[in-house]
């Protein structure tokens, strides 16, 4: 197994980013039978997958890739440096965009604006017609997608500075940078903006809750503290996309915890789990829900934290963070599967394969099922029934 690593070079604004084989690591021994991926298993569907359209929208995928659904319409960027905007109900494509050169993370929208980031650096805005609307850049490479709303187009660098750029003019807002461990996971990682503010996990296993007019920080907490004696044991990201059930903003973050706080009470956390995972999480009203390293997803109630359950029937199959539609709860996997399992016992219900290509990009549920992003640069919107 492999785990994406990136390494801070202290004292330049350069960024190495490699892939760092951890085989020497017993856990992580590619020949021991504990961690091979499970063999996919025949069981009575509990529901219907199928595929609803897929569009090519490009070549390539990879972390800094998830699709962004507003309303009727769909959001999505590849690697090869296609921009796109399709309708969720047909799949048709409404603008094409393409830019001169690679993307390194994409896409964030609005509606409005809709913003990508160029491998060297640079942030590029289209307006709602897919035209080019401004270009600026990022004080070093971004490798998660823009965060778009409040007027702001936000980017987090891999210098770990949080950067604000007007979203009509492109002229820097606002700047706010925290010290940020040697290391990092380069993995699905998303900000968001509600109601006013930016909310974003930090690579110091804290989240952040950010004015997006002014960059002062209105909250700030611990999902988990950095511990071992080397870099490698101290990773403690935040990963995912921080969820927002109510009053509760939980987290969670590789070899650290899952944790819920109430925003209501000043940001208290309310329950914590010791827990680890590569990807994410999701929720919905009753339970959270994460893959653990292992890929074993577990659910914990909502409101105090108790495990409701677990399935390892998907075990060391490298699935993205779980996303909750109405019928279950729905994963990918590295061979091009979607996964639903039940949201009140965990059980397999039923799975889709949308390709051989791994699927990284972050899954994203929509009134009419969910919106995949495959590796190969396919856009499909799977129905469930």
């Amino acid at each position: 197994m492999q785990i994406a690593i990136t390494r801070r070079v202290l004292g330049s604004a350069v960024l190495a980013v490699g892939m760092l084989s951890l085989a020497g690591c017993s856990m992580f021994a590619d020949k021991n039978p504990r961690y091979e991926p499970a063999a996919l298993t025949e069981y009575a569907a509990g529901v219907s997958a199928t595929v609803a359209w897929s569009v090519s929208v490009g070549s390539g995928g990879g972390y800094g890739f998830a699709p962004a659904v507003l309303g009727d319409a769909v959001y999505a960027a590849t690697p090869s440096g296609q921009v796109s905007k399709l309708d969720l109900a047909s799949g048709r494509v409404q603008w094409q965009a393409t830019v001169d050169g690679a993307l390194s993370a994409g896409v964030g929208s609005d509606g409005n604006t809709t913003a990508v980031a160029l491998a060297g650096g640079s942030v590029i805005a289209f307006n709602e017609q897919g035209a080019e609307k401004w270009r600026t850049r990022a004080s070093s490479a971004v490798d998660i997608p823009p965060a778009v709303g409040a007027g702001i187009v936000a980017v987090r660098s891999s210098d770990y500075r949080i950067q604000a750029f007007d979203a009509a003019t492109g002229e820097l807002r606002w700047s706010l940078q925290r010290p940020g461990p040697a290391l990092a996971l380069k993995t699905s990682m998303q900000m968001l903006v509600v109601e006013g503010l930016l909310i974003t996990g930090l690579p110091n296993g804290r989240l952040m809750a950010i004015n997006a007019a002014n960059g002062m920080v209105q909250w700030e907490g611990a999902v988990s503290h950095s511990q071992g004696a080397t870099d490698l044991e101290r990773i403690n990201d935040v990963v995912g996309t921080p969820q927002i059930q109510g009053p509760l903003l939980c987290g969670v973050t590789y070899q650290g915890r899952i944790v819920c706080f109430d925003v209501s009470q000043g940001g208290r956390p309310v329950w914590e789990q010791r827990f680890s995972s590569k990807t994410g999480m999701g929720a919905d009203g009753q339970h959270a829900y994460a893959a653990d390293q292992r890929d074993i997803v577990h659910a914990f109630g909502l409101t105090d934290g108790h495990e409701a359950w677990k399935q390892d029937g998907l075990r060391n199959r490298r699935l993205t963070a779980p996303v909750v539609v109405p019928q279950a709860v729905a994963v990918g996997d590295f061979e091009g599967y979607v996964h639903f399992l039940s949201r009140n016992d965990g059980k397999l219900l039923g799975r889709i394969h949308l390709g051989g290509d791994a699927i990284t990009s972050p899954l994203v549920a929509t009134p009419r099922g969910v919106v995949a992003q495959t590796g190969s640069g396919n856009l499909v919107l799977v129905g469930v029934n």
